[in-house]
């Protein structure tokens, strides 16, 4: 066994065995449904704003991302502009009433307040909608965009347990969803946001010391621009049009406006993502807040900085071309690193895919006993036995996603961007308006799901000018709500009443 191996096998092991723990101390907190999906609704400032950071930013942010920018150059970098400013607008206008309206809902079905512990039973609640529909429906799209998202993250991990150890990419996500699993089968919410710090600490520091380490070898950040150059010109066009092809970067027929349009269009996505809005739905109080927003937008943007740095960094310094751009993070570390620094950071990329995994495992599940079995089986279930029930619903989903990550032949990028514009298009326009449009109804917002997921998944194969699904499939889901809205029922008196009540205590709480 070589150094380089050794290192990081022991690396890898302390951070198992410490994400392992976190679930072992969070396991007898969990006793409720509500304990196992939001935390009880305790969360702090920093550890919401933190975890909301690290169960958005998988391995995209450590391998898709520098990936992109060296494949393509500065165009790639609108992604994150655009995530930048979604990130920032989702805590200002989403965050806080959904935090109160998910709990102050009157039950659709038992009256009093609801407590939605899931996006879809909020939209029940929210609406009034008492046939299962809407509930359905919105568990359904979880479930299969989940399956896409959480098998980006598999695919992440075995590209990096193939760069480090050699290994298969079955064996790497057997061996990294097992641990993902144990520990959110154990600790649920609680055991996911506590081990989301201790991750975002790492890919944030990780990102940081390649950066610094790569300027260095480089000779400054002149050093870097120039070796950047010396690929192609285009490569620092904001416009984009470069791709890496054949060993060179050559110029493309890429439009510069469809660039820029696509690359800010992901930050709509953050309006609709669950896992992240989990984090909103937990946090202790609306007062809260203002602080978790300042601590994750600095976070979320710092990052993003540092890894489209990255990805420029691996243009000008390697010689030759990587086979595969997503391991540019990899490759800088193993260059620039003795094995046992490089163990530490490594393990850091190994943290932002599960930091994400955990998140969406649980909301999938969540979908699956919450929005399903609960409502299925037409009759109460012991909190302790919904527990064991959801523990197990986590187990299930983990095979599904590890099954499609095994079979897929998708990048980690394209399986994120699937997932993202889906979730980003089904319930973003959704959520916003149900959070603020007193009229608006479940003939509204059972339309807008419907097409906004639809054109999210059927787009990308019809797609005739390369325009990234996000903006069809909102356009579609908001363009829906407008035309069928008026088909349904108007609000009752106490649907108006939960709505005045929710703008009085948010208004009250901040």
């Amino acid at each position: 066994m070589t150094d380089s191996v050794l290192a990081s096998t022991v690396t890898f092991a302390v951070y198992f065995a410490v994400m392992v723990a976190i679930g072992l101390w969070t396991y007898r907190r969990t006793t409720s449904a509500s304990d196992f999906y939001l935390g009880g609704r305790s969360l702090n400032s920093w550890v919401s704003g933190l975890s909301a950071n690290a169960s958005d930013f998988s391995g995209w942010l450590l391998l898709g991302l520098p990936g992109a920018i060296y494949l393509s150059g500065l165009g790639e970098a609108w992604i994150a502009v655009g995530l930048a400013i979604g990130f920032y607008a989702s805590w200002r206008v989403v965050a806080p009433r959904l935090r109160v309206y998910t709990e102050r809902a009157t039950d659709a079905r038992r009256g009093g307040e609801s407590d939605s512990l899931t996006l879809s039973s909020f939209l029940e609640n929210r609406f009034g909608e008492r046939r299962g529909l809407l509930r359905g429906v919105s568990a359904l799209l979880i479930l299969v965009f989940y399956l896409f998202y959480v098998a980006s993250g598999l695919v992440a991990m075995s590209v990096l347990f193939d760069q480090v150890f050699g290994l298969p990419g079955t064996a790497a996500v057997v061996l990294g969803a097992s641990v993902i699993v144990l520990y959110t089968f154990l600790g649920g919410f609680l055991a996911v946001s506590f081990t989301d710090v201790v991750q975002a600490a790492m890919m944030w520091a990780a990102l940081l010391a390649v950066a610094a380490t790569a300027l260095v070898a480089l000779g400054g950040l002149g050093g870097a621009v120039d070796g950047v150059a010396a690929r192609g010109d285009a490569l620092l066009s904001p416009l984009g049009g470069t791709a890496l092809a054949d060993g060179e970067w050559t110029s493309t027929e890429t439009l510069g406006v469809l660039v820029i349009v696509s690359g800010l269009a992901w930050g709509i996505g953050y309006f609709g993502q669950p896992h992240i809005l989990a984090r909103f739905m937990g946090i202790r109080s609306v007062a809260h807040i203002p602080r978790a927003r300042v601590v994750s937008v600095a976070w979320a943007v710092t990052a993003m900085a540092l890894a489209v740095l990255v990805g420029f960094l691996g243009i000008a310094y390697f010689d030759r071309p990587l086979d595969n751009p997503e391991s540019v993070f990899l490759s800088l570390i193993q260059a620039l690193t003795n094995p046992w620094v490089a163990g530490f950071l490594l393990s850091a990329v190994l943290a932002a895919v599960m930091s994400t995994a955990d998140s969406q495992l649980l909301v999938a599940a969540a979908a699956l006993t919450e929005d399903g079995y609960r409502v299925l089986a037409r009759r109460e279930v012991s909190p302790a036995a919904m527990v064991w029930i959801s523990r197990f619903a986590v187990v299930g989903v983990a095979v599904a996603a590890g099954v499609l990550a095994v079979t897929s032949q998708d990048s980690v990028l394209d399986l994120v961007g699937y997932a993202w514009a889906g979730f980003g298009a089904a319930f973003g326009p959704v959520i916003v308006l149900a959070l603020y449009w007193r009229r608006m109804n479940w003939a509204g917002a059972l339309a807008g799901m419907v097409a906004g997921g639809t054109v999210a998944l059927v787009w990308p194969g019809v797609d005739p000018i390369g325009l990234y699904a996000m903006v069809p499939a909102v356009l579609a889901s908001v363009a829906a709500i407008l035309v069928c809205n008026p088909l349904g029922p108007q609000a009752t008196e106490q649907l108006a009443a939960d709505f005045r009540r929710v703008e009085q205590e948010v208004a009250g709480g901040l």
